[in-house]
């Protein structure tokens, strides 16, 4: 309680000394009072009035960037999308057993409720039909250009625009560029000697080869993340044998999950009120457990004891109940659910190897206490690049800053979605805005609302661009990184939360109606506002 008093306190003191301002309207007198570099402020002229805006990615964030900008009656955007198809992570995670871990009813867009949920908590195909149908229902394909996958983009200062191009030669360009790629999109491959060498098939849980028949094969599964959690329960009984290689244990809880009852769907049909009471309900159920996770780490101690009891009861064998319990505090890296993989691990066909990979053979994985495990196939489920935001594109601000050098020491941004130096750029699901507790689409909407305001801003004539002050994102990256301090997520284990130097760039240390607060109004005092010149008009 006391933590929750305290963000409130502290949102009410930066409210109080900071002026909240209106976006104004070709209004540069009003900027000037502001702040506003007002240099050549004589020779303003107007741009486009109607500005262009670029959205990459299809996923959640894309998806609900372009539908709020056409109920804001803003038409003039374009989505770039790398694939042949919409649902980001959800198109591309097919893997057997690819499910949410956050209940349905809460991971969808508060604007565009699903009452016929087949489960309490999606299953991919599902989830990526929920993302189609608003696709379609709000006809964003016009604006979609597929297997256009970005390359790089450049930001022109005299003309307040953004130079987009793609790996297929296009070049787009645009007065706002909103990234919505997300945390989870470039797969992350161990560095393996030997590979090359190897014989049998190797894919990534992310890229799933469908055509490759695991029936009766000796597969082994690198990893034991939220991926592998889901998939080896589905495939351990196909193979012949499955070799789960693990670094480190995972904490793993039950899954309060169920299909959802005939009835169920007709009352969330029927009552929409009821869907809305429902999702309430379990959105702060989930936002209690921020407690635990930012501040009151041995809250979580209750899962630890949940996960033991469960591994005692499944697992026969003590060898493999002693590798699979984690050695280290509950939450300091993602706990998982699941309600069938402590039963995967029992299986007398799955051997659990936790010595580290030596090398690859041509047939087989040597480990480095010698033992020589012979397989037909090699799986990952190693994750993602989380800490490499907006990695493989190369993107260039002022004076041909590039943001990869800006982040030598570790992503950060202004409020998680601007970073100072690159005008007019908004990144959705950016640094520190990830969550353990709670649905990253409730994030999503926050940040979508605050950007759609900078937009509105972009749209005044007399505006080149909006660039946030480097001091103001420093603070607030400060601020950041001392409340993570207290977090659960500095515990002493590695995680990918965190880049090799052991920054937290990726969680977010509070509750997100706190963020949602942070991010409800634009206030122009972070910014500085650089006014159109004549030779930016023409």
């Amino acid at each position: 309680m006391s933590f929750f008093i305290d963000i409130l306190s502290r949102q009410l003191i930066v409210r109080q000394a900071q002026r909240s301002y209106t976006v104004p309207i070709g209004r540069l007198d009003t900027w000037e009072k502001q702040g506003m570099n007002t240099e050549n402020n004589h020779n303003t002229a107007p741009h486009n009035t109607t500005p262009h805006i670029v959205i990459i990615g299809t996923g959640f964030g894309g998806l609900g960037m372009a539908i709020q900008l056409k109920n804001a009656g803003i038409e003039s955007f374009t989505i770039l999308e790398k694939a042949a198809s919409v649902g980001g992570t959800w198109r591309d995670n097919t893997y057997p057993g690819a499910a949410c871990d956050v209940q349905s009813h809460l991971y969808s867009y508060s604007f565009e409720p699903k009452s016929d949920w087949s489960r309490k908590f999606g299953l991919q195909p599902e989830i990526r039909s929920y993302m189609e149908s608003c696709a379609t229902k709000y006809r964003l394909h016009d604006h979609i250009r597929f297997n256009q996958e970005v390359e790089s983009a450049t930001f022109d200062k005299e003309s307040g625009l953004w130079s987009i191009r793609t790996k297929s030669g296009d070049t787009l360009e645009a007065h706002a560029l909103v990234s919505a790629t997300g945390q989870l999109n470039q797969p992350a491959y161990p560095n393996l000697p030997g590979l090359e060498t190897f014989q049998g098939k190797v894919f990534h849980s992310a890229r799933w080869d469908h055509d490759y028949d695991l029936a009766g094969k000796r597969v082994a599964v690198v990893g034991t993340g939220a991926s592998a959690i889901q998939f080896v329960p589905e495939i351990v009984s196909k193979v012949s044998e499955l070799k789960l290689f693990q670094r480190s244990a995972a904490w793993v809880i039950p899954k309060p999950d169920r299909p959802f009852t005939g009835f169920e769907q007709w009352l969330f049909e029927a009552l929409p009120i009821a869907d809305r009471v429902y999702r309430s309900l379990i959105y702060w159920k989930n936002e209690s457990r921020a407690l635990a996770f930012t501040r009151y780490g041995f809250l979580l101690n209750a899962f630890k004891w949940q996960a033991k009891q469960l591994a005692r009861k499944k697992i026969k064998d003590p060898v493999k109940r002693a590798k699979i319990i984690p050695d280290y505090p509950v939450g300091c890296k993602r706990v998982l659910i699941s309600n069938d993989w402590y039963d995967a691990i029992n299986q007398d066909n799955l051997d659990l190897v936790t010595d580290g990979i030596e090398r690859i053979e041509e047939h087989a994985i040597v480990t480095r206490d010698g033992s020589r495990h012979e397989v037909d196939a090699i799986i990952y489920g190693t994750g993602f690049k989380a800490t490499d935001f907006l990695a493989p594109m190369t993107i260039s601000g002022l004076d041909g800053l590039d943001l990869n050098q800006a982040w030598k020491d570790g992503a950060e941004a202004y409020k998680g979605l601007c970073v100072s130096g690159f005008p007019n750029l908004f990144i959705l699901y950016g640094p520190n805005t990830n969550l353990a507790h709670s649905s990253i689409v409730f994030m999503l909407e926050s940040q979508i609302r605050y950007v759609t305001q900078c937009i509105k801003m972009l749209q005044d004539p007399g505006l080149r661009y909006m660039n946030v002050k480097s001091e103001r994102q420093d603070s607030y990256a400060q601020q950041i990184q001392d409340r993570l301090k207290g977090s659960v997520w500095e515990a002493g284990c590695t995680s990918w939360y965190k880049t090799a130097s052991g920054k937290n760039t990726n969680n977010w240390p509070g509750f997100t109606f706190s963020y949602r607060l942070m991010t409800s109004s634009l206030d122009l005092q972070d910014y500085e506002l650089q006014p159109a010149t004549e030779a930016a008009g023409a």
